[in-house]
């Protein structure tokens, strides 16, 4: 399920989507990411608003995270190299803390080429062109309390391929190698994400009183040739955790106010902007207990007011509620189950920034908020260096209003279902460990097989494994891989081919010099010609799919000073 179905945070900040389905919803660079956090299906009810499929948490390291206590100032300095258009990617971060406080402020440059697919055919727009700068500031007392502030920003300006469209203006696709019968000529792009938080936490609470306020600001850019577009979102939240006799609740109120605006540079109708605006008013409640030595259990609920405003000065305002619960039962010494449901009222969705009114006036003519239904069940089984677990997953959406809608029917609507299993096998040992993953999912929209450019829904899935293992083979030397394995899956709009793809890494880390880390990466080790089961357009006949990058090799060196 596309992720814009989802509660996307950045600590713990809301990010509003992309500006245009050619590109990714979230540009983040991963230099500074500390964990992702993906709440399948079912998110808690603190997760944030719109959370109709899950929700998913990404956070970024603090200057506390690379430094001991002792230590007041330091760095880490990576450069990397590789063949096939990967070119040089840079990244400096500093860091220190005195006193309380901390500063962190880091830089990544990457520029390279086009690179070439499995056939050594090389793919045009795939040049890498990304800056991106990170700034946190941050103060803790004695007593605990801390106030953060962070600012980032990320930017794409590579040289991407676009093709003609409506109104005879050229739109970048950077998703596609070609769109058949259409020539393609190559600009610059743009896609850039801003963001800003303020946060204050107390980290050692005494008593009920257990405090954390976030005020955040981001904007997500597009500039795609013959159209722009700006997304902003505004949002914030209080909250507090109290203690329970075995767990905790938090419990607080958190709003957003959102917007899509857009203008097209094409003539007449083609060249008209708009402007849609959301507001959002939540109340949440979710607590987390240990019932028993072997039952754990996750509940809670939200009610969230919204008004939304379209591009036509129509307004529309709805309230509703959202339930979650899931259980954690010991059965055995190595067995355990898990379950869980939850009701997500979705509210409204902000249409497609830098088409809004492109081509004629939107109409809403039937809008209205979403809802989404989940339901999943598993086992996990833990015994010494094994653990396996497996879960069915049903979800449900209904009543998606058309973000990109055909002909301007915003308010046409979409039903969404994803359902299957996914399972994990892992050994974990000493010096090493293997793990295998497993997802099968039949994904649907309106009851048929969804498509491969259904924006804002969704992508085929079928069965895919991933294969992931490491050995340290001596205190200094490490190596591993990872295996990505797709079937073919027929049961697709257009059946949709196979692939298999490994890479290998090895890693040396000198006992003399501490802090240094050399890592040699063979990626598509087999130089497989594919295009990943999640991209844009594969199977389509009016798309040339992207292929991914064949063999490429790369060595990155850094230093932790």
């Amino acid at each position: 399920m596309e992720e814009s179905l989802l509660s996307v945070t950045i600590d713990g900040a809301r990010q509003n989507k992309s500006a245009f389905h050619h590109t990714g919803n979230i540009l983040l660079d991963p230099a500074l990411l500390k964990s992702a956090e993906v709440s399948e299906g079912i998110a808690p009810a603190d997760a944030g608003p719109n959370a109709l499929a899950g929700g998913l948490a990404y956070t970024t390291k603090d200057a506390r995270d690379f430094l001991e206590i002792d230590e007041t100032i330091g760095g880490l300095l990576t450069l990397r190299g590789g063949s096939n258009g990967e070119g040089f990617r840079r990244s400096l971060t500093l860091f220190g803390q005195a006193d309380g406080f901390e500063w962190l402020l880091s830089g990544t440059r990457q520029t390279g080429e086009d690179y070439q697919d499995g056939d050594g055919v090389t793919v045009p727009g795939t040049e890498a062109d990304l800056s991106a700068y990170v700034l946190k500031l941050a103060h803790t007392s004695a007593s605990g309390k801390r106030l953060s502030f962070s600012a980032s920003e990320t930017e794409d300006t590579g040289i991407r391929a676009a093709q003609a469209g409506p109104g005879g203006i050229l739109f970048t696709r950077p998703d596609f190698a070609a769109v058949v019968g259409r020539p393609s000529l190559f600009v610059e792009g743009l896609s850039r994400r801003s963001s800003y938080t303020l946060t204050y936490e107390d980290e050692a609470p005494q008593g009920w009183f257990a405090p954390k306020l976030q005020l955040s600001y981001n904007e997500q850019e597009i500039d795609a040739s013959g159209v722009w577009g700006l997304n902003t979102s505004l949002s914030g939240f209080a909250a507090n955790e109290f203690l329970l006799g075995n767990g905790t609740l938090n419990a607080g109120i958190d709003f957003f106010q959102e917007t899509a605006e857009g203008k097209g540079r094409g003539p007449g109708p083609f060249g008209s902007s708009g402007e849609e605006t959301l507001w959002s008013v939540g109340m949440f409640a979710q607590a987390r207990q240990n019932l028993s030595d072997r039952v754990s259990v996750s509940y809670g609920g939200r009610i969230d007011h919204q008004e939304f405003e379209g591009a036509d000065g129509s307004r529309f305002s709805d309230t509703g509620v959202s339930l979650n619960g899931a259980i954690d039962l010991v059965l055995t010494d190595t067995l355990s189950l898990n379950a869980g449901l939850a009701s997500s009222w979705g509210g409204f969705e902000l249409g497609e920034a830098a088409l809004i009114d492109f081509g004629g006036a939107w109409d809403y003519t039937g809008f209205r908020s979403s809802r989404g239904n989940t339901a999943r069940i598993g086992l996990r089984h833990e015994n010494g260096p094994w653990a396996a677990s497996g879960a069915l997953f049903h979800t449900a959406i209904d009543d998606i209003a058309a973000v990109l809608p055909t002909g301007g029917a915003r308010g046409e609507l979409a039903d969404l279902t994803s359902r299957g299993f996914d399972g994990s096998v892992s050994w974990t040992g000493e010096r090493a460990f293997a793990r295998l993953n497993y997802t099968y999912a039949d994904v649907e929209l309106d009851g048929d097989p969804i498509s491969t450019t259904a924006y804002y829904y969704g992508r085929p899935v079928g069965h895919i494994f991933a294969l992931e293992g490491a050995y340290q083979v001596a205190p200094e030397w490490r190596v591993g891989g990872n295996a990505e394995i797709a079937l073919k899956d027929d049961d697709a709009v257009t059946p949709l081919p196979g692939y298999v793809v490994a890479s290998l890494y090895a890693s040396y880390r000198p006992v003399r010099f501490e802090g240094m880390e050399i890592r040699l990466d063979v990626q598509n080790l087999f130089d497989e010609t594919y295009a990943k089961r999640g991209s844009d357009g594969v199977g389509l006949a009016n798309v040339v799919a992207l292929n991914e990058p064949g063999r490429t090799m790369s060595l990155t060196a850094s230093l932790r000073f």
